[in-house]
């Protein structure tokens, strides 16, 4: 049996994580959900995703501080990182998150389902 694609999934919120995880699973990738950055290093280190969705603002540590902890460690900065926001599309938040190593700046409110399945399609492969 082929290996699944994996989708860690990080975001504090349970409606958003388990309407993402439900559309990763329905596309066939095996999802997985942190509810902060500091849970999703300690799964990224067990099961190596194969894309992250993050969420900016979370409790413990938030977005920006995962992704520096991720992109510096060598075991684990070559895991595309989507970050996903309700913060709105600020072009300095933006441009901030592309100069740490982020893989795309979604805004969750201005996103489908559908468009995040094709983004994330784009990066990892069909499941």
């Amino acid at each position: 049996m082929e290996n699944k694609k994996r989708v860690l999934i990080v975001d504090d919120d349970p409606l958003i994580s388990r309407m993402y995880e439900n559309k990763m699973s329905a596309d066939g990738y095996e999802a997985e959900v942190a509810v902060n950055g500091a849970d999703a290093l300690l799964l990224v280190r067990k099961n190596r995703p194969d894309l992250i969705l993050l969420d900016v603002m979370m409790p413990k540590m938030n977005g920006v501080e995962t992704l520096k902890a991720l992109k510096g460690d060598e075991a684990t900065k070559s895991i595309p990182v989507f970050f996903l926001t309700n913060l709105g599309d600020n072009p300095d938040d933006i441009a901030k998150a592309k100069a740490l190593g982020a893989e795309d700046y979604l805004v969750k409110s201005q996103i489908s389902l559908k468009e995040l399945s094709e983004k994330v399609k784009k990066i990892v492969g069909t499941a």
